[in-house]
């Protein structure tokens, strides 16, 4: 079926990230792969040519345009060519709605100029050593003093934990009020007590830095706070998390297609027992299986992205989103491995980096399990 979400801007603007990724990135991924992070030079030339903070207002540098189909081109281009080592997507599509709808005019001259060009990397830091999905678990306090909040804790599996210059911060400012004692505060570079332990090994993604993060006696600025008030953090999270999960799931369904693609030009040329693979019945079925699914995920969550442009993507919608597509990628990528054989577990084939890539899909931004207990409540049983 034909797809229809993109107008003649977006083709535009897809050629100049194409140019970039070719230029900028395709020659050293593997290399950055090694090095277990991407230089902090990448951020500032993408910042360079607008790939950063599009709904930033124009006197702050930014574009200001609220169009998430620009974000969804820079998903799908990172993830054409497999460069899950670049955090991008966790900067504009997570961060972008805290630094631009939660600060005051004073909080966005200090940061918006840079977020747009790069040369302050965002993260959020939410999940603790004890404390995952449930965030109303978690155990960094963070103690009002004067003028300063005096933060205490530990954060671990934080995306962007090692380049990141501003990181915002779960934390408990009042510990006897359950969700209404949330705050988010903006720890920046440098602060004293501020560090950062190792850049975590994990079984994929190699090239992204992931990071623990500790907090002692840091003394934080009331300035730093996001929001109005204390005690909102957690309801500004939950109103943030539809655009973060449908972010995944742009990546999942660009991810399948990429592999779905490439296993279909495998299969076409690949020869056993005189003729080639795709010329058995198991493998067009298993193929033709696919193929279907993921167009059927790409409308779906085409219509996610009209649905957020328009204020309308709930909460269970984008829940739907974020565990159908991505549990269909990891079954799309482990099929297509299949179907190359050998070949498929053997490193220098795409097929291989993107199974041992995939596999964090449907867990991060809240677990398949979650985000089914979520579509269940709605229920109202």
């Amino acid at each position: 079926m034909q797809r229809d979400l993109f107008e003649e801007e977006h083709v535009l603007f897809r050629e100049t990230v194409r140019e970039f990724l070719a230029r900028e990135v395709v020659p050293h991924h593997d290399r950055w792969e090694k090095d277990g992070i991407v230089p902090r030079e990448v951020w500032k030339r993408a910042g360079e040519i607008g790939m950063f903070g599009f709904g930033v207002p124009e006197e702050y540098g930014g574009a200001g345009i609220t169009d998430f189909r620009y974000n969804t081109v820079i998903v799908e281009e990172v993830m054409r060519i497999g460069a899950t080592g670049l955090g991008f997507s966790l900067h504009n599509d997570v961060m972008a709605p805290y630094f631009v709808g939660l600060t005051d005019d004073g909080q966005k001259a200090r940061w918006l100029p840079g977020f747009v060009s790069g040369e302050l990397i965002t993260a959020v830091a939410m999940t603790e050593p004890g404390a995952g999905s449930d965030l109303q678990g978690i155990r960094t306090t963070a103690v009002r003093e004067g003028d300063h909040y005096v933060l205490n804790g530990q954060k671990t599996f934080i995306t962007n934990g090692v380049n990141s210059d501003l990181v915002v911060v779960v934390a408990k400012t009042d510990p006897e009020a359950g969700a209404r004692g949330i705050s988010l505060l903006v720890v920046e570079r440098g602060m004293e007590g501020f560090s950062r332990g190792r850049n975590l090994e994990k079984i994929g993604m190699h090239a992204q830095d992931t990071a623990e993060l500790f907090f002692d006696n840091v003394r934080v600025p009331v300035a730093n706070l996001l929001g109005a008030q204390e005690g909102q953090g957690f309801f500004q999270l939950m109103a943030n998390l539809p655009q973060e999960r449908l972010s995944i799931a742009v990546m999942a369904v660009a991810v399948a297609e990429t592999v779905l693609r490439t296993t279909i030009e495998y299969c076409g040329s690949r020869k056993a027992f005189g003729r080639s693979i795709g010329a058995f019945q198991n493998t067009r079925f298993v193929l033709a299986e696919l193929d279907t699914e993921v167009e059927i995920a790409r409308h779906y969550v085409d219509k996610c992205i009209l649905a957020l442009n328009a204020g309308e993507l709930s909460a269970v919608d984008a829940a739907k989103a974020k565990w159908w597509t991505t549990e269909l990628q990891t079954k799309v990528v482990d099929r297509c491995l299949q179907l190359h054989g050998g070949y498929g577990y053997m490193m220098e084939y795409p097929v291989a980096k993107a199974w041992i890539d995939s596999r964090v899909q449907t867990i991060y931004g809240g677990t398949t399990e979650i985000m089914k207990e979520i579509i269940g409540r709605s229920f109202g049983f």
